[in-house]
């Protein structure tokens, strides 16, 4: 894997400046391979520096509470993540006799709501992809990709439903959507 210098350091500054990376600092190779090896293809694909840097900084908050969560030093709580170091109130049992019947643990997923970066560069990408399927629509035409990719992904129908609209085999429209996802595979790549 190999970044140009700019984005190596950009990524550092990120880390750096999370608030996780204090008293943490001894784990930043970790959480320096974590972030790269997350944003590898996204660093060479986004070409806006300020939507590079949105998306670093929640890749890089990402990999960095999974390397902590990997190392044993967090753990999620009712709040949110804490410090494995840290007691939360909710488990703390006012009697001498421990009741834990009341203690929950929760293994749900981290749900970190989008912000405007992040739409931004779904926008982006989105675009990236309704360009690619003009132009593969362009070069044949007779293969109906523009209308499979908006009664499929914009409509949400289904193969069956596609092949009834279109007067082909299920099988034909499976085959085409496939060539299609391949195709669009192959401009990002």
């Amino acid at each position: 894997m190999e970044l140009a210098q700019d984005k190596i350091d950009l990524i550092e500054k990120i880390i750096k400046s999370d608030r996780k990376f204090a008293n943490n600092e001894d784990l930043y190779d970790d959480f320096f391979n974590e972030t790269c090896k997350r944003s590898f293809l996204i660093v060479k694909t986004v070409t806006s520096n300020e939507t590079l840097e949105a998306y670093l900084k929640k890749i890089a908050t990402t990999s960095i509470l999974n390397v902590l969560k990997n190392e044993g030093r967090l753990r999620r709580s009712k709040s949110g993540y804490m410090s494995t170091q840290n007691v939360p109130l909710e488990s703390v049992v006012e009697s001498s006799i421990p009741d834990y019947s009341k203690i929950e643990v929760n293994y749900g997923p981290v749900v970190i709501q989008d912000t405007p970066e992040d739409y931004a560069v779904k926008k982006e990408i989105l675009q990236l992809i309704v360009n690619t399927v003009y132009e593969i629509d362009e070069q044949e035409p007779d293969k109906q990709y523009l209308k499979l990719y908006d009664l499929r992904f914009e409509k949400g129908m289904t193969q069956k439903e596609i092949a009834e609209e279109l007067s082909l085999s299920q099988s034909e429209v499976s085959k085409r959507l496939f060539k299609l996802m391949e195709k669009v595979k192959q401009t990002f790549n």
